[in-house]
């Protein structure tokens, strides 16, 4: 499955970022996949790079900075926001505040949990992008 632009996953859990890796592999997804532990270093790859990513997948509870605060830094910026970039947050923890101020705060594109099984992982996975393929959005 060819889609355009890398894939940014954010996410301090290594375990995680190589399950998605595996899954997207069995799913035929060919897309780079650029993995950031911190939102501090993935705000400053996304202002230094040419490349439009096709989604930002990430998690909430990360050091140094949460994923909301980073979704707002992407948001505030003129440059970043004019990409269009689909972000999508995808955590163990999906409290009712969480998810109220992502969507009602913010212009995310998806909250989900983290499921516990490697099959529900790869189902959520296979949604989430044939979702992205097939919308019609500035950078599709």
């Amino acid at each position: 499955m060819a889609i355009v632009g890398p894939i940014i996953l954010v996410d301090d859990d290594r375990e995680d970022k190589e399950l998605l890796r595996e899954v997207l592999v069995e799913l035929g997804i060919e897309n780079k996949l650029i993995h950031f532990e911190n939102c501090i270093i993935a705000f400053d790859y996304l202002k230094s790079t040419a490349d439009i990513p096709f989604i930002i997948i990430s998690d909430i509870n990360l050091p140094k900075k949460n994923g909301i605060d980073f979704k707002r830094q992407i948001d505030e910026d003129p440059i970043l926001r004019s990409k269009s970039i689909p972000f999508v947050f995808f955590s163990t923890s999906t409290d009712k505040k969480s998810v109220d101020v992502a969507y009602k705060e913010m212009t995310v594109q998806g909250f989900f949990q983290k499921p516990t099984s490697y099959h529900d992982l790869k189902r959520v996975i296979k949604l989430i992008f044939d979702y992205w393929q097939e919308c019609k959005h500035p950078n599709a």
